[in-house]
């Protein structure tokens, strides 16, 4: 077993050697990569040795990013009255993880997580000393796992996912994963797959439980209040249906510019919301426009207000808007399903009872679409011709569009309770810890 922790941190210390002047480069030409350098190297942040001093007990909740952290924000909330007497500190790993955790719950609850080097893990682990170690989705430190365990904390993976890309990865290393997966105490699966795989990579069958997917128990987002001006002047302007086309990806705005084209010819008071998925491409994507000669609007420009009409695109180059604009639209297009990047969450929209649109390639959302297919609630296409001929059929059918979206919200619904179920388990941990 021993051997396991020797051969990892081994190959982790060659890694990061031979990865060095890679990060350095990163860390001096990109802020985000210095975003919490230290923090990642075990120097503890003074806001959380205050949070440390308060006398609660902690509970460490660990979200890499934000798709992960907006899955796990109901439970944390629900987390907060139910264990009352405890602490929740919130560890993530990417920047703009740690924004949306910080404006959700607090700046002063939230950190980045370490890397997995046993001194800067244990630093953290002797501060907090958390009674729970609550994971979200599949992370499997080995560093981390063994030394959350021998701290004394319960350690739980909630939302439990292995993805089709990840399974065959994970098989090849079942022998080590085994040894690192007995510091997990319990197991929280969203699908009967998903526990079938966890089982399959080394974990114990006992500890292995399904709870379901945390993400059908989001509610339809309230709007944040800087997205509350864009909310009201676009109610104020549209006077044609509303398309929203979001979180799309490198390769798919440009088979999707005829699409556009089309759809502002078909509906000449239409307005499209294309919201590209990463910031760093905002700027690529509104050249791309401009080459096609459509006109468009940028929502981080000023003078927006203004020049946002019927008739037009809005590019949302923003973050943490695009779940609230899906409440507006007539009928949304879920991106990075026309290239195959495994697409994006369809729950924002469906939330809303909007009728939503998706490519073939939904690999990493795999269950959760197949619910909506086999419910009726979600249109999914080949290709960019059938995304064309289907979202110009529905703005111009509203029947379908109310059906299409019944179906969806019906769908979410019918799949809640997660939440409920994963805090039963939890709460058995803790109550294990303080007995």
């Amino acid at each position: 077993m021993e051997a396991v922790y020797v051969i990892y941190n081994l190959l982790l210390a060659l890694a990061l050697l031979a990865s060095a002047p890679y990060w350095l480069v990163r860390l001096l030409r990109q802020g985000k990569y210095r975003e919490g350098v230290w923090n990642r190297l075990g120097m503890l942040p003074p806001h959380l040795r205050s949070l440390a001093a308060a006398g609660k007990p902690v509970i460490w909740v660990h979200a890499v990013s934000v798709g992960e952290i907006l899955a796990v924000a109901g439970l944390i909330e629900e987390m907060r009255k139910r264990f009352a007497g405890y602490a929740i500190a919130i560890s993530t790993t990417t920047g703009t993880g740690y924004k949306l955790a910080g404006g959700r719950f607090g700046a002063e609850n939230v950190f980045f997580f370490p890397l997995d080097l046993s001194f800067a893990v244990q630093r953290y682990m002797r501060l907090l000393r958390p009674k729970l170690v609550v994971l979200a989705e599949t992370e499997f430190w080995p560093n981390f796992l063994r030394i959350a365990r021998r701290s004394g904390a319960a350690v739980a993976v909630v939302n439990a996912r292995i993805s089709d890309r990840s399974y065959p990865r994970y098989r090849k290393f079942r022998s080590l994963l085994r040894v690192v997966l007995r510091s997990v105490d319990c197991f929280l699966a969203q699908t009967e797959e998903d526990a079938r795989r966890l089982a399959g990579i080394g974990a114990e069958p006992g500890r292995i439980q399904i709870a379901g997917n945390l993400k059908f128990d989001a509610a339809a987002p309230a709007a944040k209040p800087e997205a509350g001006q864009l909310l009201a002047r676009l109610q104020e302007i549209s006077a044609g249906p509303i398309a929203v086309v979001g979180s799309t990806v490198e390769g798919e705005e440009q088979m999707l510019m005829a699409t556009l084209r089309a759809i502002l010819e078909r509906h000449p008071r239409a307005l499209v919301i294309l919201a590209p998925r990463h910031k760093e491409r905002f700027d690529a994507v509104a050249g791309l426009l401009g080459n096609f000669g459509i006109a468009f609007t940028r929502r981080s420009y000023p003078e927006w207000p203004r020049n946002v009409n019927s008739g037009s695109i809005l590019l949302l180059d923003t973050i943490g808007e695009l779940a609230s604009i899906y409440g507006l639209a007539y009928v949304a297009f879920v991106g990075g399903s026309l290239v195959p990047r495994g697409g994006h969450n369809i729950l924002e929209p469906a939330a809303f009872g909007i009728p939503i649109l998706v490519g073939p390639h939904t690999e990493n959302f795999r269950d959760i679409v197949q619910k909506f297919v086999v419910g009726g609630g979600v249109l999914v296409v080949r290709d960019q011709h059938e995304l064309q001929s289907a979202l110009l059929r529905l703005l111009a059918d509203p029947v379908e569009r109310k059906q299409l979206g019944e179906r969806a919200l019906g769908v979410l619904k019918a799949n809640q309770g997660a939440t409920g179920r994963t805090l039963a388990e939890l709460e058995k941990l803790l109550a294990g810890r303080t007995n």
